[in-house]
């Protein structure tokens, strides 16, 4: 039987007893839930853990509703700054520089734990460290976890083995962003010898052996109203505490890097490659364009053949180097490939087809040489051709620093037209369409590859470098014209120019009859002194618009068969 006292007694023991069943059913609730998150410890617990601190203060509280896991695979794009830029490093004097570019190449891979993916990647540093060095910054491979519910990624430096990228490698060899900016790198802006990261060689090689380089991180989604998909924003520290003693190696790093649109990067580089083939199929018009203009022997002799050699060299190199990246990045091969193909068709069919009818005009005419002769020179020719495009590549690679000046050097194709001109006193050799489209479609690759800040080769503008290459051919464009309307040799002073033979020299007037232009058949009258009769050295009469037609076509006299001096 039990009492009144022993009843209450027991209600209350009973009501103590079911709410601590409440709060322990409560945390097993909670520890189910999220007990794979709570799980996964730190990297690493430190005295001085206010990173932490940081990440959880960042930690937005409406993300906290249905957990849906980000895929954070893909490339960032940012800046690293340090915190403290007083002392770049306590351990290593060559980290001074305060900010710079960085580009993380991230990969993420679910395990079995709930709500944590396995991440592998390569974070790549510029403008690190000072004029010193022969690098301007260097590459990590790092590891760690990506704690999705909490928007979290924690790092460390994988110190594997060299060139062992692990299970990041598929994506990156596979990544267009990746390719093309070694294809940029190695071709515009560094030596394929002296790579802007030498490991072996570089401070960070050092720091991975001395120090452990840790990562904390936190993911936030960023949209985009040009993009019909989100971005992902990585915004956190980089610490390295010294693993021998208490110091650190550098002050903390600031990390912010947004994710690059891959399918933007695609379109931008495709967009390339059609206007790329678009200024070949503009090419080919304007040297259909000059070879109608020039199609006699005289006319084509007047063309100087160094300027059409440089050119066909120029479409030859591009030609490379569209197919050498179509090969290099398999998803943009048509693309690129295209490109090289329409680069091989200007410089292979049409420029090579001009060359060899300029070379025909300019040689001596012999009468008794046979094909075997002309076989002869041929092969010379070709093989001076080639010889100076294996030759030109083999200089670029010697003298990769070097590669503005030479393109400078190589934009100048102008210029031996120019002389050619003076020295020849040619008469509109050129078509002035031709002068200025060329001008214009040769312009375009290097203003867009050094001129745009949004090329997809990510290569910084350089302005005045740009300024100055449109000047220096629209200069040589000016001359050009200048020629074809006032004359060869209109900017020479007259004091230093040749004695130039005239057409139009005296002769003795006694004669009353009239001569007949063997070109017309009609009849000069001699007794009427004008502008309308032209007398060669031979002392044969021509009516001018007949010789200057004429000599369009041969520069040799209508009667005799004598070489004519240029009008």
């Amino acid at each position: 039987m039990i009492g009144p006292k022993n009843l209450s007694f027991w209600l209350r023991g009973w009501g103590r007893l079911g709410f601590v069943l409440k709060v322990l059913f409560s945390f097993l609730t909670c520890f189910e839930v999220l007990g794979p998150v709570v799980a996964v410890r730190p990297l690493r617990e430190r005295a001085r853990s206010w990173g932490d601190e940081w990440l959880f203060i960042r930690k937005d509280e409406n993300e906290l509703g249905p957990f849906s896991p980000w895929n954070i695979t893909g490339t960032y794009r940012g800046t690293w700054q340090q915190l403290d830029s007083r002392n770049g490093s306590a351990r290593f004097s060559d980290f001074k520089k305060s900010t710079g570019n960085s580009v993380l190449e991230l990969v993420s891979t679910a395990t079995k734990i709930t709500g944590v993916h396995y991440v592998q990647g390569v974070i790549i540093f510029h403008d690190v460290f000072d004029n010193n060095h022969d690098i301007a910054g260097s590459q990590i491979k790092v590891e760690g976890v990506y704690i999705w519910p909490f928007r979290q990624l924690r790092m460390v430096v994988n110190s594997g083995k060299e060139g062992d990228l692990g299970q990041e490698e598929d994506y990156i060899l596979a990544n267009p962003y990746h390719l093309l900016g070694v294809f940029s790198s190695q071709v515009f802006q560094e030596s394929p010898r002296d790579k802007i990261w030498k490991r072996k060689h570089s401070p960070i090689y050092d720091m991975e052996k001395h120090c452990n380089i840790e990562i904390a991180a936190q993911i936030s989604r960023v949209s985009s109203p040009k993009n019909d998909r989100d971005l992902y924003h990585i915004e956190g520290l980089m610490e390295s505490p010294s693993a021998d003693d208490h110091e650190d190696c550098f002050s903390p790093l600031l990390l912010n890097a947004t994710s690059v649109n891959i399918e933007v990067y695609y379109n931008k580089a495709v967009n390339y490659t059609l206007m790329v083939t678009f200024i070949s199929f503009l090419q080919v018009l304007l040297l259909i364009r000059q070879m109608e203009h020039s199609n006699t022997q005289s006319g084509a002799a007047k063309v100087s053949i160094l300027m059409i050699g440089q050119q066909a060299i120029m479409d030859a190199y591009l030609c490379l180097l569209h197919l050498t990246a179509g090969i290099l990045v398999e998803s943009l091969f048509n693309a690129f490939a295209t490109a090289a193909f329409f680069k091989f068709v200007v410089f292979s069919i049409f420029e090579m087809r001009y060359l060899l009818a300029i070379w025909k005009a300019s040689r001596p005419l012999n009468n008794g040489e046979g094909w075997e002769t002309m076989r002869r020179e041929l092969s010379v020719l070709y093989s001076r051709f080639y010889g100076i495009l294996l030759g030109g590549i083999l200089i670029m690679y010697e003298f990769h620093n070097f590669l503005r000046p030479i393109l400078f050097l190589m934009y100048s194709f102008w210029i031996p037209q120019i002389i050619t001109n003076i020295i020849r006193d040619s008469r509109k050799p050129l078509h002035p369409h031709y002068i200025l489209g060329m001008t214009v479609t040769r312009l375009a690759i290097p203003l867009y590859v050094f001129g745009c800040p949004y090329n997809f080769m990510r290569i910084e503008p350089d302005d005045n470098w740009c300024i100055s290459l449109v000047v220096f051919m629209g200069v040589q464009a000016l001359i050009l014209l200048l020629q074809h309307y006032l004359g060869s040799r209109c900017f020479i002073p007259r004091q230093i120019l040749p004695e130039k033979y005239s057409y139009y020299r005296r002769f003795d007037h006694g004669t009353n009859y009239a001569i007949d232009c063997v070109i017309c058949m009609t009849a000069i009258d001699l007794n009427q002194r004008s502008n309308d009769c032209m007398v060669t050295p031979c002392d044969h009469f021509f009516h001018s618009g007949c010789l200057q037609r004429w000599m369009d076509i041969k520069m040799e006299c209508p009667t005799c068969r004598r070489p004519l001096p240029p009008a």
